[in-house]
């Protein structure tokens, strides 16, 4: 995809089109395997470098394909088999200090925090990406219009960025989808709160059948942040709410049969961050989490085998949601 958004941005830029584009992705292409110096190197300087801290890291997942995809003796085996990726990792950050006065007053903005900052590296390239989508475009996606607060996030990733050009070097190639997005770009629910006792009795309660239910359907609890509980620990309370706290969830299948399959930069999505408010003395609890049509907007899926997907993953995720009593809003 870069290569081709490349190309056509040349082309577009060139024939002067008024056609709507919007940022995608933000990339650097660096020449050789970069991953021994990403984990070892990079990561653990992040915090103290520019303010980024890391929860919850997925390396080396294309060893986790190959184990069961590529194992003849595993039940998944795919007879397709190929491996295609020498590396793709998913390391999950957020800049806590950064992002606190944004949560307050745009929650949405939890559906890409964390993040991914996506490294991967296809067998047949020497060079390997890091990158993320574009923070516009992640507000755009969650809704977030308050214009203080998306100029915040934005200038957020800029440090960032700038660190890992300083660490890396390599190209900057800032990618374009034609969009639009899909009128529904979220999935929102409400879940009523029983206060009959403590929020976190609640809280907790919902989440040990959350958990069950999703891995019940064979997705993996890829990740967990309590931004009440992190705040709270910084010094820092997040005002107004009760419980502010994200899952990361991942469907195995499905990662595998995108990102082994040709389109490891549409990594920058996952794991897929759902977030999940109750704010002070309310009895609703707020859930929302990116719909992975953005997934096929943004990075202009066309091969009909992965738009499916995004489709049978949208539909399980709202189905699950609603059995464990939400309403669609």
């Amino acid at each position: 995809m870069i290569n081709n958004l490349m190309k056509s941005t040349l082309l577009v830029s060139l024939a002067a089109t008024v056609a709507f584009a919007a940022p995608a992705a933000h990339f650097n292409i660096i020449p050789g395997d970069q991953e021994e110096k990403y984990e070892k190197e990079f990561l653990p300087s992040l915090e103290d470098a520019v303010g980024y801290t890391v929860s919850d890291p997925h390396e080396k997942i294309n060893d986790a394909y190959e184990g069961r995809y590529g194992n003849p003796k595993d039940p998944d085996y795919d007879k397709a088999w190929t491996t295609n990726l020498d590396n793709l990792g998913f390391f999950s950050m957020t800049n806590d200090e950064a992002l606190h006065d944004i949560l307050e007053s745009s929650p949405q903005a939890a559906g890409f925090a964390p993040f991914n900052l996506l490294i991967y590296k296809k067998k047949s390239e020497d060079v390997t990406y890091i990158g993320h989508i574009d923070p516009s475009t992640m507000l755009d996606i969650t809704g977030v219009t308050n214009k203080e607060d998306r100029e915040a996030f934005i200038e957020m990733y800029k440090p960032l960025d700038e660190y890992v050009t300083k660490e890396f070097g390599g190209k900057v190639v800032e990618t374009e989808f034609k969009g639009p997005l899909p009128a529904q770009s979220m999935m929102t629910f409400e879940f009523e709160v029983d206060r009959s006792g403590a929020v976190t009795d609640f809280t907790e309660g919902f989440q040990e059948e959350f958990e069950a239910a999703f891995e019940a359907k064979k997705y993996i609890i890829a990740g967990f942040k309590n931004f009440k509980e992190t705040y709270a620990d910084l010094e820092t309370p997040l005002k107004g709410y009760d419980s502010f706290f994200v899952y990361g969830l991942c469907h195995f299948t499905f990662s595998y049969n995108v990102f082994n399959k040709g389109r490891p930069d549409a990594g920058i999505f996952a794991p897929c961050a759902m977030y999940f408010y109750i704010k002070e003395g309310s009895d609703k609890m707020i859930v929302g989490m990116p719909r992975l049509s953005v997934w096929t907007a943004v990075m202009e899926l066309t091969d009909p085998a992965k738009v499916e997907w995004t489709k049978t993953i949208d539909d399980e995720i709202i189905s699950i949601m609603k059995e464990l009593g939400g309403k669609e809003i």
